[in-house]
């Protein structure tokens, strides 16, 4: 099993924690870009999430 077989299968075992850490690298984003490019930060971090575990589980 390769890096990103293992990674992914963490991933998918953690699923809630890595969308709550995705969320929070986004708002970090937006504090320090001032909410300047907010629209684009929220749609990677909700492009992110999807690929993460069993999908989305911060809505």
């Amino acid at each position: 099993m390769g890096f990103m077989d293992k990674a992914k299968d963490l991933a998918d075992q953690h699923d809630e924690q890595v969308d709550k850490a995705l969320d929070k690298a986004g708002d970090q984003v937006d504090d320090r870009t001032g909410n300047k490019y907010s629209e684009h930060v929220d749609k990677g971090v909700d492009q992110a999430q999807a690929r993460t575990g069993a999908g989305d589980t911060q809505q």
